[in-house]
């Protein structure tokens, strides 16, 4: 991954941010688009994230790096020294208002078996995954992005067999910390492919081993050319990358990568180049990296002309720069280099977004969100409406909005589509939240009718709100239908003598469901009813009077409390 080559200089944030508008029809585009907003290119990724809304349902801020030094571990906080005049609570309240669900990725920045020395024993996985755990807690993120490639890049494929179940461990241990907490766990790596082809790729990522415990897949599916001149990541290659990922786990885990950069290598030197530049204007030297965005401008300004490459799907184009200076030993001096540069230009990410239809995929994943043109977003916006879900209309209602404690309210709820067509066969989730409570509550779960409808008797011991809710899937959005509230009355049970004696006194008792501490009052019907006395249950309940009925005949009595009141008992007086 092309993270450690800065191509943008580090900037603060903007903070006048606004958001793109949303869409006006219907249906509304799929969330496809993620990406990395790196803390060195706030300036340009963040607006790019706001300005594409519509497309994004999460982002990785890729601000943090993990350390291990005197068997300690630590997570290195990047963004803060980067950007020391925007607090990183600024931008993080900025994407949180704009619903965006965070995940920060993890980068491992240790030397050589570090990492591996790390993982290999459960001390120090436990150590890391408390950290990391921890970290994920103390800002309320959504889950947390692992971008370890040292053990893959640095410590050399010699190593993987040995390291490969310690990242297994690692993994399924973080998984559970992390799931525990309702947070989720993605994983970043280079291509894995097929290994029954003989292609294993960076097999030490396990794919098969962690696919049933991590949430995503992010696939590096770029950097296939560095050190010669080649596609940034061939399409073939890519799809046969996706093609394992989707055999050994959910497509919804897996997204495709995305360059949002290009490189261009030196192929040919004419003329002695000048000092300053004359070891790395080489042919063979490391390539140059470039934003895709600044593609046409970098080629029209060389007089050079784009290709389209049909068989990669990417761009390419070879060009001329002449680098003028001096000599080492101050003689005037000119020479000519021949570049050639890849990258992938606004058709190259549409046809990787197809991708996304054609297996299904969560999406796709751009290396860096803000260096793409205006284009390829206006592409990819075009491939996700092509595949939006359909809207799900939810509707519930009762036959009561208040009922006594012990009686069922008959709920029905109805699901169709935005053309009012029902939706058979639908799981639906039954819902409550009391006023005290945070988050639903499933009391049950049910399938629709050929109507599109359930109905359910249910009972209920407090005020609840109820809902109704159907889990998004490929080929619908999720449905959430109105709230019902419903209140229920105190159920009052009053037992009392049926007669007693002159001038005595009354002993009535009872109690008030659902069993709590409630005030209650005792009632005397007198042509109306008056309140006579009065008292509050104990925490079942239950209560107590005793009242003095004086020398009439008989008395009609009752007891009432929360808007409910008991039956009236009748007291001969003898």
């Amino acid at each position: 991954m092309l993270k450690k080559a800065r191509i943008i200089p580090t900037i603060a944030v903007v903070l006048a941010l606004s958001l793109a508008p949303a869409m006006a029809e219907n249906p509304q585009p799929r969330k496809i688009y993620s990406g990395w907003v790196p803390y060195y290119s706030m300036k340009t990724s963040l607006p790019a994230v706001l300005n594409n809304i519509d497309l994004i349902r999460e982002v990785m801020p890729f601000w943090y790096t993990l350390k291990f030094a005197g068997n300690k571990v630590s997570i290195t906080d990047l963004y803060s020294p980067a950007n020391p005049s925007v607090p990183i609570t600024t931008p993080l309240a900025t994407m949180k208002g704009a619903g965006l669900s965070i995940i920060p990725t993890i980068t491992d920045g240790t030397d050589k078996l570090v990492l591996s020395n790390l993982l290999s024993t459960e001390n120090g996985r436990q150590a890391a995954v408390q950290a990391i755990n921890n970290l994920v807690l103390t800002n309320n993120f959504d889950g947390i992005d692992l971008d370890f490639e040292n053990f893959a890049f640095v410590d050399g494929n010699t190593s993987w067999d040995k390291t490969k179940p310690y990242w297994v461990a690692f993994v399924k241990s973080l998984s559970a910390a992390l799931h525990a907490n309702g947070k989720l766990l993605s994983i970043t790596t280079p291509y894995l492919l097929d290994p029954t082809t003989g292609k294993k790729g960076y097999y030490v990522y396990a794919w098969a081993e962690i696919a049933p415990v991590i949430d995503r897949l992010r696939i590096m599916t770029y950097d296939y050319s560095v050190a010669k001149p080649g596609p940034i990541g061939p399409l073939s290659w890519t799809e046969s990358t996706l093609k394992y990922a989707v055999s050994i786990m959910p497509a919804s885990k897996v997204f495709v990568g995305l360059a949002g950069y290009g490189r261009d290598w030196v192929t040919k030197v004419d003329g002695v180049c000048p000092a300053d530049v004359a070891k790395t204007v080489v042919a063979g030297a490391k390539a140059a990296t470039f934003v895709m965005s600044n593609a046409a401008n970098l080629a029209a300004g060389y007089g050079a002309t784009i290709q389209y490459n049909e068989t990669h799907q990417e761009a390419t184009f070879t060009y001329q720069k002449i680098y003028n200076g001096n000599t080492a030993t101050g003689l005037a001096t000119s020479c000519t280099a021949t570049r050639t540069a890849w990258y992938q230009d606004a058709r190259a990410y549409q046809v990787r977004a197809e991708l996304v239809a054609k297996y299904r995929l969560g999406g796709v994943v751009a290396w860096t969100i803000g260096f793409e043109d205006a284009q390829s977003m206006t592409n990819i916006r075009n491939i996700a409406l092509s595949i939006a879900p359909d809207k799900v209309i939810s509707n519930v209602t009762s036959d009561l909005s208040e009922f006594t404690y012990g009686q069922p309210i008959n709920l029905t709820g109805t699901f169709t589509l935005a053309d009012k067509q029902p939706i058979a066969s639908l799981p639906v989730h039954v819902e409550v939240k009391a006023t005290s409570d945070i988050n639903w509550r499933e009391i049950s779960i049910l399938n629709t009718g050929a109507d599109g409808q359930i109905k359910l008797p249910i009972y209920l011991g407090q005020n609840q709100s109820i809902r109704l809710r159907s889990d998004g899937t490929w080929e619908r959005l999720e449905g959430i239908s109105n709230e019902q509230v419903i209140k229920v009355k105190p159920q009052i049970k009053i037992t009392a003598p049926t007669s007693i004696p002159l001038n005595s006194k009354v002993n009535i008792s009872g109690i008030v469901n659902p069993g709590k501490q409630v005030p209650v009052i005792l009632e005397r019907f007198d042509g109306k009813w008056s309140q006579v006395a009065s008292t509050v249950t104990d925490l079942s309940g239950l209560y107590t009077f005793s009242y003095a009925v004086g020398n009439n005949p008989f008395v009609n009595l009752r007891v009432s409390s929360g808007g409910s009141q008991s039956a009236a008992v009748t007291v001969v007086i003898r």
